[in-house]
């Protein structure tokens, strides 16, 4: 593998003969593999954001509870003191707060509007809870809560943390999965486009075997061409997708949901090795074609 590899980097213009410069086959291994390329790597820069966004929100729930207090207006002062004296008491809480009416109304504005009448509503009291280090007793804390404040009930964010890990894992996992699929779509068109070169051609390596020429001589000359032909199509769709990622609406301008879409930092570098994959794979699928057809001439 490595002289056929030392053998592709190194021209033979008589072996470059072999395979017509241009025509259909050509045009095919160029727009394959621009557009998988393309397609890779808009698949890997939806995948690694989707899972970063995940993770972020779950990293922001994971060091925090929320106590929502329900209570008839005139006892629910007295139920924020008795829940804030339980938590002032509680091993593995830093500290707890009380919202105002102010943040409240900053929650729900995303779904009610800004003109929400916060304090016409019955609208439940909200305690922010940051934990400590160790972390505290849950089950314990639902305990007291019950015994000293019957309406106060802890949500220790449990059911957002887990749906949001598992949907880190599973983009990770679908994006690794998209990236597979668009390299064997890759090497299933390269093969039927090397494949085609080959029976245009078949009167050519006749020839050439008559004459003495090697199968490893034929077969070099379609690896090298329709491996540099993936090279430079994929280097092509490669730099058009990272520009089209550099374009996409950037957090100030689209919002909080698309918060980090793209690559960040060394993430960049990331599509670079989409060319050289593409060529891997369009030098293992032509090189397989080829002696297939040559095995079936003899």
């Amino acid at each position: 593998m490595k002289n056929a590899f030392t053998a592709l980097l190194s021209a033979d213009r008589q072996a470059d003969r072999v395979v017509p410069p241009s025509g259909f086959t050509a045009q095919l291994t160029l727009f394959t593999a621009g557009a998988m390329a393309f397609l890779a790597v808009f698949a890997l820069a939806l995948s690694l954001a989707s899972g970063r966004l995940a993770e972020r929100w779950a990293s922001a729930l994971a060091g925090t509870a929320t106590i929502r207090i329900s209570a008839p207006p005139e006892q629910m002062d007295t139920q924020v003191a008795i829940v804030l004296s339980v938590l002032s008491t509680t091993p593995g809480i830093a500290s707890a707060r009380a919202m105002d009416a102010a943040e409240q109304r900053a929650l729900l504005e995303p779904w009610f509007g800004p003109d929400l009448p916060v304090d016409a509503l019955p609208l439940p009291r909200l305690i922010e809870i940051t934990e400590a280090s160790p972390g505290y007793d849950g089950t314990g804390l639902r305990q007291r809560l019950a015994a000293e404040a019957p309406g106060a009930v802890l949500d220790d964010h449990t059911r957002w943390r887990r749906p949001m890990a598992q949907a880190a894992e599973r983009l990770r996992l679908l994006g690794l999965l998209s990236l597979l699929l668009i390299a064997g779509a890759t090497g299933a068109m390269i093969t039927l486009a090397a494949n085609s070169a080959l029976a245009a051609n078949l009167s050519v390596i006749r020839v050439l075997r008559l004459v003495g020429a090697k199968d490893t001589y034929i077969v070099r000359a379609f690896v090298r061409r329709f491996t540099l032909r993936a090279l430079a199509g994929a280097s092509v769709g490669t730099v058009l997708a990272m520009i089209g990622v550099a374009l996409l609406p950037r957090a100030d301008e689209a919002g909080a949901f698309l918060t980090g879409l793209g690559f960040q930092g060394a993430g960049w570098l990331l599509p670079l090795l989409l060319p050289p994959l593409a060529a891997i794979v369009a030098f293992a699928a032509t090189r397989f074609a080829a002696f297939r057809t040559l095995k079936g001439l003899t």
